[in-house]
């Protein structure tokens, strides 16, 4: 790529970086706020037991530190996406990164558990512009093909040990620092990459934007499904106690679904959408948007629960609990290259069915751990299988992708995280849930309590797999590999007009 190739590509005058050297360097960077920004998904989760009595929560609120953030960084992606296409990649990258350091700043220096859990929604928020800017900024630097497989092979793998190596940093730092130092770590790590950004990334705006296309936000949208969601998921949550017939959760259930109702009926008049309904015309994206949200929902009510089990169970430690984790991260990153490789030697169906069918297998396998039971016995086995969750990420985030206009790079790249943290916000309240009221019909019947958690546990870990196991037939049906292989970038003549509300001529 040349230097005037480069300002043509990336659009807004500048010159990006001209040679692979520089994309790969720009690559790294972006991939280290990716890393941090998933890793916070469950960094906190090991530490919940010690913020729980340092903060004086009450157990049933510790799952909100963790959902807090989920929701808003899955609530508001697809808006984050839509500020990177307008404002431009890097700019929105930077503001994101920013509001992300700062809010994991006044984490770390929370005193009460209402104000880390609003700071964690803060930190959601800025996470919500980080990661749809960084992925659309690495979608137009490399070429559709063997390049950018490469690319979102690799991106894909550093999801899916994020959460897990997360665990990892999240034990061993509140076992030999303590917890606020799990925040600091963001502060230091998100400074550098600030000060790098505008160095090593290089600006990116779509050719719409540069031809002054009007911007408009849609925050209703944004605003709806986030509201929708937050309600769903505390509707779940409170369910065991408050009850699933009471008029209450029937209520709050109701008003979700009306406001998820709403949001689809103002994307599909609203003259620049949030969500431009058109996209998912292309089946190739929408199957694999469903597949993400299944896997989040899966995956993450896994870790979590799996992590209760461990501390409240076996009595593990916070950094014993990281380091069983770490069991499922290292098989992550060693089969990501393999999952590359195949992904383009075969088709992003095969290589995805078979991670979801070995993912699910393995939560159901750790459903049969018992109360007194031991690493290397009982959870080795699963935890090692589950590390094939690469083998989704990665075709997960190509299909996700694929013929995606860069127009609609920051939206498209915004819906499939988007998929992946409401559906792990979703899943961590689900599986919460069924542990919950499996553990107390247990203990009413006079269980041991260790017996009475045990059984929730199992029940909360065969919710999960079957939902990982239940994305199989959504695969093999949805996406297939002529739509990776057909589905290109429109001609100039074929890209929808910006402002028209719900667009024609998408990809097929």
């Amino acid at each position: 790529m040349t230097a005037v190739d480069a300002r043509s590509h990336f659009g807004g005058g500048e010159t990006a970086p001209p040679g692979p050297v520089y994309r790969w360097r720009a690559f790294s960077l972006l991939a280290v706020a990716y890393f941090m920004t998933a890793a916070d998904m469950l960094i906190v989760n090991v530490a919940l037991p010690t913020i729980g009595r340092e903060l004086h929560l009450a157990p049933a609120d510790l799952q909100w530190v963790v959902t807090a953030y989920a929701l808003a960084f899955g609530g508001f992606l697809l808006l984050g996406g839509r500020a990177a296409d307008l404002l431009g990649r890097r700019r929105v990258f930077t503001a994101g990164l920013a509001l992300f350091t700062a809010a994991s700043l006044a984490c770390a220096l929370a005193a009460g558990g209402t104000f880390l859990i609003v700071m964690r929604g803060v930190q959601g928020l800025g996470a919500a512009a980080v990661l749809p800017a960084a992925l659309s900024i690495v979608m137009n630097m490399f070429t559709e093909g063997a390049e950018r497989n490469k690319a979102l092979g690799l991106w894909g793998a550093i999801g899916a040990s994020g959460a897990t190596v997360g665990v990892l940093a999240g034990g061993v730092l509140t076992r030999y620092a303590g917890w606020p130092y799990i925040f600091y770590l963001n502060v230091v790590v998100g400074g550098v990459a600030l000060l790098l950004t505008r160095r090593v990334v290089p600006e990116s705006r779509p050719e719409s934007r540069l031809r002054g296309a009007s911007r408009r936000y849609d925050p209703f949208g944004a605003v709806t499904v986030t509201a929708a969601l937050v309600l769903m998921v505390y509707a779940i949550s409170q369910a065991p106690t408050a009850g699933w017939t009471t008029p209450r959760t029937l209520a709050l259930l109701a008003t979700s679904v009306i406001l998820l109702a709403m949001f689809v009926a103002v994307e599909a008049r609203a003259q620049a959408p949030l969500l431009p309904l058109r996209l998912f015309r292309v089946k190739t994206l929408a199957g694999s948007n469903a597949v993400g949200f299944l896997l989040g929902a899966g995956f993450y009510g896994y870790i979590f629960i799996g992590t209760l089990y461990m501390q409240q169970v076996l009595g593990y430690s916070a950094i014993n609990t990281g380091l069983a984790w770490l069991t499922v991260g290292l098989t992550g990153v060693a089969l990501a290259g393999p999952a590359q490789v195949l992904v383009t030697r075969t088709s992003v169906t095969l290589v995805m069915a078979a991670g979801l069918t070995l993912t699910g297998a393995g939560i159901l396998w750790a459903a049969q751990a018992p109360a007194h039971g031991s690493f290397w016995a009982n959870l080795a086995g699963p935890f090692f299988l589950t590390g094939t969750v690469t083998w989704i990420f990665i075709p997960v985030s190509i299909g996700a992708l694929a013929g995606v206009t860069e127009r609609d790079a920051g939206i498209a790249s915004g819906l499939i995280d988007s998929s992946q943290q409401l559906g792990g916000a979703i899943g961590v309240a689900i599986a919460s849930t069924a542990a919950a009221t499996r553990t107390r019909d247990l203990n009413a019947q006079g269980h041991a309590i260790t017996d009475a958690l045990t059984g929730g546990f199992h029940t909360a870990l065969w919710v999960c797999g079957l939902i990982a196991l239940a994305a199989i037939p959504i695969t093999l049906f949805l996406i297939r590999r002529t739509g990776i292989t057909q589905v290109g970038p429109l001609p100039p003549s074929q890209v929808p007009d910006p402002a028209a509300p719900t667009g024609h001529g998408g990809h097929r």
